[in-house]
């Protein structure tokens, strides 16, 4: 193809260098709803919602079987995690609701009370010690992980530290406030042990510092830094050490160290393209470990096949644009980096869930999210939703958009429009001014007399001292009254007309003295 030699277009075209000459092509562009106001809270609840769905259906397949082993009804675990995400449900509409400001205003707060929570779970009597960790706080309804909370409070403190700072940010400013509190807060989930809680820390960690910049190449150093220290860890519990020598050939300890992954990999194989059907698996019979939390993508896959696997990363994709599509639309630096922040983090443990599940990755035990059963889990990661809804809501365009829409009185007052893009931390408060005091309030003067007319005002007399005698007025003397008589009056000097007037009006007779 010859080359035209004609320039060519920027906006919707590319060039490409080639042989013979340059040819042009168009970008790939998506469909044109992609580009409405509020396509990213659609994108957002639709996403979210159908994963709920999904993960609500699974774990009423996966729990079934051993509820019922257990001498239990099939169904109360699945009802137990419809309740859990009806309050989860509960807190993403609050947080729909809840200004930015208030919190970013909280958000120091937040991140305090989950390092005293993390103290506290350490302490026998009031940690829940399972499987050799000590993660939860038995609160007699549900068991309360307070990982969950340090991650999500991690995630808005650091998005507030570094929004503050964005206009003279530097390089220590950018890692001297988070990497510190990144390694308490490791520390204290090392001490339970909770591996996968630090992992996903690590994500948030990553998302703060993407979003604000941080250069590649610091980047490469954390990776580095990070795999020193998985090695130490590793050195020193040997169940770690287990774990990545099942990672890298489960088959040479099947009934123990690779039993989890062994029938993790049945149950996907089982599965093919279409699935067994809902319901028909048979890893959930006792057969696979964690079946309804841990492993819940591998009976996803074994009752609803390749597609249905499709489906969920699908939708993983769908949620990981929109919240990357918030960071960009946005206007507001806070929301900027707790949306990439968010993303990063739930998109990342999705992928970390998956990958040990498939075989890639080594078994951290982390669950995935909206999916997997677990109590503060799924009640926060829908909390995490409810920001995101509100952080779409209040992109420019987005405000724009509610504003110039009629909207109902019921869709106003439960879901009210933003006030404006960029939320303040602190909004002005309303102060009436002080009433004045008695000594800030001036003396009143006393009023002064009417000029007289041909009068001037020689000097400023002092007001007589009490007691003292008031002079006598003295009669004006003859040549004080020639002087008066022969210049003209105030009155009379106001009626005088303009210099350009004088000049050309008739001189009048003057009085002879």
């Amino acid at each position: 193809m010859e080359s035209t030699g004609a320039t060519p277009v920027r906006e919707g075209r590319r060039t490409a260098q080639t042989g013979r000459g340059r040819t042009t092509y168009r970008r790939l562009r998506g469909p044109a709803w992609l580009d409405g106001p509020m396509t990213s809270c659609h994108l957002v609840v639709g996403a979210a919602g159908l994963l709920l769905a999904i993960g609500l259906v699974m774990v009423f397949s996966a729990s079934a079987i051993e509820a019922a082993l257990a001498d239990e009804p099939a169904w109360v675990p699945g009802v137990k995690q419809l309740l859990l995400a009806a309050v989860g449900l509960v807190l993403c509409y609050a947080a729909v609701r809840t200004p930015v400001g208030f919190v970013r205003r909280f958000a120091p707060l937040g991140l305090a009370l989950a390092a005293v929570l993390l103290v506290l779970v350490l302490v026998p009597g009031i940690g829940k010690q399972l499987n050799g960790s000590r993660q939860w706080i038995d609160l007699r309804v549900i068991d309360f992980q307070p990982s969950e909370l340090a991650k999500l409070v991690y995630a808005l403190w650091g998005a507030h530290i570094l929004a503050t700072r964005d206009r003279y940010l530097t390089l220590r400013g950018l890692l001297v406030p988070l990497l510190p509190v990144f390694g308490l807060l490791s520390f204290l989930l090392y001490l339970e042990p909770d591996f996968g809680a630090i992992m996903s820390l690590a994500l948030v960690l990553v998302g703060l510092l993407w979003g604000a910049g941080l250069p590649l190449r610091f980047f490469a150093w954390g990776l580095g830094a990070g795999v020193i220290g998985i090695v130490v860890m590793i050195q020193a519990a040997p169940y770690r050490m287990a774990r990545i020598t099942a990672f890298l050939d489960p088959f040479a300890d099947p009934s123990d160290g690779g039993f989890q992954a062994i029938r993790g990999f049945y149950a996907l194989a089982t599965g093919g393209l279409w699935g067994v059907g809902l319901g028909n698996s048979a890893m959930k019979w006792n057969l696979l470990p964690h079946a309804e939390s841990d492993y819940i993508f591998a009976i996803l896959g074994e009752e609803l096949g390749f597609l249905g696997c499709l489906v969920v990363v699908t939708l993983y994709g769908v949620l990981a644009y929109a919240g990357f599509r918030i960071a960009k639309n946005s206007a507001d630096r806070f929301v900027q980096l707790a949306s990439v922040a968010i993303t990063v983090w739930l998109i990342g443990q999705a992928a970390m869930n998956m990958g040990y599940v498939v075989g890639v990755l080594p078994v951290t035990g982390v669950q995935l999210p909206l999916i997997s059963a677990g109590g503060t889990s799924l009640v926060l990661t829908l909390a995490i939703v409810g920001l995101l809804i509100r952080f779409a809501r209040c992109e420019p365009e987005a405000i724009e958009h509610q504003r110039g829409r009629d909207r109902g009185r019921l869709a106003r007052l439960l879901l009210p429009v933003p006030a404006q893009a960029v939320d303040p931390v602190r909004p002005p408060r309303r102060r009436r001014p002080p009433a004045p005091r008695a000594a800030d309030v001036p003396a009143e003067r006393p009023a002064r007399r009417p000029a007289v007319s041909g009068g001037r005002t020689v000097a400023r007399v002092a007001p007589l001292r009490p007691g003292a005698v008031p002079p006598r007025e003295r009669a004006p003397g003859p040549r004080e009254r020639r002087a008066t008589e022969g210049r003209p009056r105030a009155a009379d000097a106001r009626r005088q007309p303009p210099p350009r007037a004088r000049s050309t009006a008739p001189e009048s007779p003057r009085r002879p003295r």
